[in-house]
């Protein structure tokens, strides 16, 4: 069993490293990948095939200090009836591109607040997407609930609109933590708005909640923790927070002498862990949970969990086209990523072009190493036999790869002629031993903290 001194010996406090919900991670996105090369993708895809769709909505009538998104303020609906234009247009120039017949497995909303549209925007919004690629067979349509920014009218229009999975963020249910984050969101009306939207027939849910927030602690992660579970969420991504205010200057606005110690987050991760596991919800990969009968408990088991930009998922789309500003589509061919700046990306798209300003034109082993990355991060194993079907790499190639991985974490993993595995007590390292499979430069990233 690993003790905190071989955990503070091994650098899992210090270090800062990606996510890893795509490879190469955004930093290392580049201006190689624009409009043109990103048309010339869409028009690649299979005629016939299943696709992802995000749609980015960007506006939020409150600005919460410790999200770090791509986001803007507004107090009128204004700018976002504007910007509902954008999309319809950029959409059509989509369509425009699509090869017949592709349909969509996953249509998710995000932001921003996606649930500050009115209803007959929803209403909008959703028939100019389903009109250039409709839900296909078992498709998962969800989206981002504010519980302070949403009504039985709205809940009205998604529900007609299709949606199947409602997401809500949680973040802690502590009343002093909430104003320290600029986040105020009662119990009362996080409970309220699940039983709304449980009331139109959406059985599934995801809820998002936050360790290492200031002046938390194992009684009130605790507490925060059998809240959410009293409203039993299908799924739960329990994220650490981020503390990056050099990137996102909203969180300068939070304290950080309220912020707890490495050794403090690692506590609260462990705390409310073991109230899911309690539960009876199974872990996903590192930071999700998720019941019995979810899609993603069943993907684990069956080998078929996926990691993107949303986190962990069941789909097995090859594409997802990302719609809106700032938004990253992922192709067989690579990275693509919409203008951030509201204002450019709709010039852009007024001017007849998509806006795509960057992204990463896969190359060399990007796709081998960011298939070994994702193996950790979903399943804590790499499969040698896969990788060496499916990739160009030798074996011996392969287990100097490893081989490397054990020197850095020694008497950690588990290797061998099947693959690489590590063992449950390390696991808090995976983000750290996924890294010894990243070829690029991490040193100036400014990733988060790796607990």
């Amino acid at each position: 069993m690993i003790v905190k001194s071989q955990f503070a010996q091994l650098g899992l406090f210090d270090a800062k490293v990606p996510r890893y919900t795509s490879y190469p991670t955004a930093p290392h996105f580049s201006n190689d990948v624009g409009s043109n090369l990103y048309g010339d993708w869409i028009s690649a895809i299979k005629p016939g095939s299943a696709i992802s769709l995000y749609i980015h909505v960007p506006f939020c009538r409150r600005l919460c200090w410790f999200c770090a998104c791509r986001t803007q303020g507004t107090q009128s609906d204004s700018p976002v009836i504007a910007y509902l234009e954008t999309l319809k247009s950029e959409l059509r120039m989509l369509a425009d591109r699509l090869p017949a017949g592709v349909t969509l497995s996953r249509l998710h909303w995000g932001g921003g607040t996606p649930t500050l549209l009115q209803p007959a925007m929803m209403e909008d919004l959703a028939k100019s997407i389903l009109d250039v690629v409709p839900l296909g067979k078992n498709a998962e349509f969800s989206v981002e609930i504010d519980p302070n920014e949403i009504d039985a009218d709205r809940l009205d229009a998604l529900a007609d609109a299709g949606m199947n999975r409602a997401s809500i963020g949680v973040q802690d249910f502590d009343d002093e933590i909430q104003k320290t984050i600029g986040r105020i969101q009662s119990y009362d009306i996080t409970r309220d708005t699940v039983d709304m939207i449980r009331e139109r027939g959406i059985a599934s849910l995801n809820a998002d909640i936050l360790y290492g927030l200031p002046h938390q602690t194992k009684t009130r992660m605790t507490e925060s923790v059998q809240k959410l579970l009293s409203l039993s969420p299908d799924r739960v991504a329990l994220y650490g927070y981020a503390h990056v205010p050099w990137m996102a200057k909203r969180q300068q606005l939070i304290p950080s002498d309220a912020l707890p110690t490495p050794e403090q987050r690692l506590e609260l991760y462990e705390t409310a862990q073991r109230l899911f596991l309690w539960d009876n919800y199974t872990e996903i990969g590192i930071d999700h949970f998720a019941t019995q009968d979810d899609g993603l408990t069943h993907a684990l088991k069956a080998g078929r969990l996926k990691r993107n930009f949303q986190g962990y998922t069941d789909d097995q789309a090859d594409v997802l086209i990302g719609v809106g500003a700032s938004s990253i589509s992922r192709f067989p061919q690579g990275f693509a990523q919409n203008a951030p700046a509201t204002s450019v990306h709709t010039a852009a798209i007024r001017d007849g072009r998509f806006s795509t300003s960057r992204g990463h034109l896969f190359k060399d082993q990007d796709v081998m190493r960011g298939r070994l990355i994702e193996a950790l991060m979903c399943d804590f194993r790499i499969d040698a036999a896969e990788i060496l079907r499916d990739h160009p790499i030798t074996e011996p190639q392969l287990q100097t790869l490893f081989a490397q991985a054990g020197k850095e974490f020694p008497d950690l993993l588990k290797i061998s002629a099947e693959g690489l595995y590590i063992p449950p007590q390390a696991r808090a390292l995976t983000r750290m031993i996924a890294r010894c499979f990243d070829a690029y430069d991490l040193s100036k990233a400014g990733h988060s903290s790796a607990i």
